[in-house]
């Protein structure tokens, strides 16, 4: 009988999701210093302060990465109340005038300590981590309206109405299609998932139509070039800076757009900075990583070895999926503009420590398929 060898550490056994979050991790700390260098001297007086508080972020959500991968996923049920309970309560001291933070007519962060956190990232790893729980442990009666739909829906709205407090409309949406598609996959009945439709639009209506900056955000969409200097400020300039990468980029530093022209460049519009920097190769490079970590993510979840860990697989691949997504389609001009990091890449710490924890999580899953 031959002796069975023992398996690699899954942070190194999963290489094909390790390599290019690691790829992708350092090359937004390069991008992070090329986009922000400008705008961190006329704000601190150092070119390198968005730089060297995203490098200590990475390594922290690198050691991050490690634990989660290192712990065995299937000891995260037992915590899956209580991630969510603490996400509740995060959400809430938001609003708490001592502890909340606000920044551009948002209350989105708390600050401790000289650092701010954002607890609607947090809540989407509690989100998947509970929707994974629930819906395995409720397996039998998934197609039961008030077993399999009701209850995460009522945890939906709940989180919602707090994230609509900040407020942080594109939270709410990833965090909807996030707990929608992880009860497809989980079984729930069709027409119990289709039922809300009719009720969702008076709600769209009122969120987007009937608040001026969303109208000005859709209408600056629709043609941008009608008003290049006000509400179409934002897509214009990054469109400006796709365009004049061209396909190998102006090279590294070298960018105009950054230059206190494109709004945040170093965070919503990093993926501009990328575009005229490094050109059209820098760009589908960068889609091609994120394209290998989500299908080695759909692999995992349809091959894990138990309920909880496919479902938690397919809510990673779901929540990085929609940021990839949304967050290159509002630079290239083909959705509406909504402020939202691009994973790994974009200046700003709760997200990357998140995201790697939630690749962690995904490679303790995949070396589970692998190993059998």
């Amino acid at each position: 009988m031959s002796k069975k060898v023992p398996s690699l550490h899954p942070f190194f056994g999963e290489t094909t999701i390790l390599f290019p979050v690691l790829l992708l991790v350092g090359m937004g700390i390069v991008m992070v210093y090329s986009a922000s260098s400008s705008l961190a001297v006329s704000r601190f007086g150092d070119n390198l302060f968005y730089m060297q508080r995203q490098a200590f972020f990475a390594l922290l959500s690198l050691g991050v990465m490690f634990t989660a991968a290192s712990f065995p996923y299937r000891a995260f049920q037992v915590f899956a109340y209580f991630f969510m309970g603490l996400a509740v309560v995060l959400l809430v001291a938001v609003q708490v005038p001592f502890l909340g933070h606000a920044a551009g007519g948002a209350h989105r962060w708390i600050t401790f300590g000289g650092f701010t956190f954002q607890p609607s990232e947090f809540t989407k790893l509690a989100l998947v981590l509970f929707l994974a729980y629930s819906l395995s442990k409720k397996q039998e009666m998934i197609k039961d309206f008030s077993v399999g739909f009701m209850p995460h829906v009522i945890l939906l709205v709940v989180l919602s109405i707090l994230i609509l407090m900040q407020p942080d409309f594109g939270t709410v949406m990833i965090i909807g299609c996030i707990t929608w598609g992880m009860m497809f996959v989980a079984g729930v009945r069709i027409i119990h998932l289709l039922l809300p439709i009719p009720f969702l639009a008076p709600v769209a209506y009122f969120l987007v139509y009937r608040v001026d900056y969303r109208m000005d955000r859709i209408l600056a969409f629709m043609n941008p070039w009608d008003d290049p200097l006000d509400k179409g400020y934002q897509i214009t300039h990054s469109l400006k800076a796709f365009g004049s990468g061209g396909i190998f980029g102006k090279g590294i530093g070298l960018g105009m757009q950054k230059l206190h022209y494109l709004p945040e460049p170093h965070t919503d519009f990093i993926l501009s900075v990328i575009g005229e920097e490094l050109g059209l190769v820098g760009v589908l490079t960068t889609l091609v990583l994120y394209s290998i970590v989500l299908w080695r993510g759909a692999v995992i979840a349809r091959n894990a070895p138990d309920l909880f860990g496919s479902f938690v697989a397919t809510g990673v691949v779901i929540t990085l999926g929609l940021q990839v997504a949304i967050n290159a389609g509002v630079a290239m001009g083909v959705l509406p503009t909504k402020g939202l990091t691009l994973p790994f890449l974009s200046y700003g710490g709760t997200s990357l420590i998140v995201n790697m924890a939630f690749m962690g999580i995904l490679m303790n899953i995949g070396s589970k398929v692998e190993n059998g």
